[in-house]
C-alpha cells in the first residue's frame, strides 16, 4: 500500500526563531500564532532545538507537564533563568523527512512522546513542521477511495484475487469483507492488509457459507 506522505501532510507556514531570540518574544510569537511550540534554527535555517510552552513555563518555577502527558518534568534552574531559545530550548530537535509516510511519522511521535515533528529537507533545513493534528487528516479520505485501494492494492496486487472475490463495503472507515475467500489466504492477512490501508478505522470478515458443504454437514 502507499501511505500518504509526511509533505502530503504538513504544513509549510512555520515560524522560527533564532538562538538569541529573546523571552517574551517568543511567548509572544506562540500567543500570536495559537502555537504550542517553535523551533530553533541556526544561521543556515537547520533545526537545532524546539521551544515550548512548558520550557516557558519553567521561569514561573512550576512544575510544567510533559510535551505528551508524560512523567511530569522537575523544574529546571536553567531554564528558570533562561533570556533566549538557546537556554530555554530542547535539543537536539525530532525531525522527519518528507518522503516519510504518515506510519513511519506516527511512529516516531510516539516513541518520543512529541506532539509535533520538523520536517526537513535533504539539505537539512527545515521545510515544514507536522502536528498529530495533520495526522488525523488520514482519516478523513473518503469512503470510496479506501474501498478503492483495497479492492486494486490488497486483493489484486497484493493477495493476487480478482478484484470480484470479496465484496467490499466501507462505511465511515468501517470495512466489511463478505464472500469465500480464498484458501491460500488466512483472514488474520487479510484483515491486517486492509488495516494498514490509510483511512480504515475497523475491519470485518464475513465468510460466505458454501450450500453444497453446509448441506453435506
Amino acid at each position: 500500500m502507499n501511505h500518504q506522505k509526511v509533505r502530503d501532510l504538513m504544513s509549510d507556514a512555520v515560524v522560527r526563531v533564532r538562538h538569541a531570540t529573546p523571552f517574551k518574544e517568543i511567548a509572544h510569537l506562540l500567543l500570536e500564532y495559537d502555537i504550542t511550540a517553535v523551533p530553533v534554527v541556526d544561521a543556515d535555517d537547520r533545526p537545532v532545538g524546539v521551544v515550548s510552552e512548558a520550557d516557558l513555563l519553567h521561569k514561573m518555577w512550576g512544575r510544567p507537564e510533559g510535551d505528551a502527558g508524560g512523567p511530569v518534568a522537575a523544574p529546571s534552574p536553567a531554564k528558570a533563568s533562561a533570556i533566549d531559545a538557546a537556554g530555554l530550548m530542547t535539543s537536539p530537535a525530532v525531525c522527519a523527512r518528507e518522503d516519510w509516510s504518515v506510519v513511519d511519522a506516527a511512529r516516531v511521535m510516539a516513541q518520543h512522546g512529541i506532539k509535533r515533528l520538523l520536517v526537513v529537507g535533504e539539505d537539512g533545513r527545515l521545510i515544514g513542521v507536522l502536528s498529530r493534528s495533520d495526522l488525523l487528516r488520514v482519516f478523513l479520505r473518503t469512503d470510496q477511495a479506501i474501498r478503492t485501494e483495497i479492492v486494486e492494492e490488497v486483493l489484486v496486487k497484493t493477495l493476487g484475487e480478482a478484484p470480484s472475490a470479496l465484496h467490499v463495503d466501507v462505511t465511515h472507515g468501517h470495512v466489511v469483507l463478505s464472500g469465500r475467500l480464498s484458501p491460500r489466504v488466512p483472514v488474520h492477512v487479510l484483515e491486517g492488509l486492509c488495516r494498514a490501508v490509510d483511512g480504515v478505522v475497523a475491519v470485518e470478515f464475513r465468510a460466505v457459507r458454501d450450500p453444497d458443504t453446509e448441506g453435506s454437514a
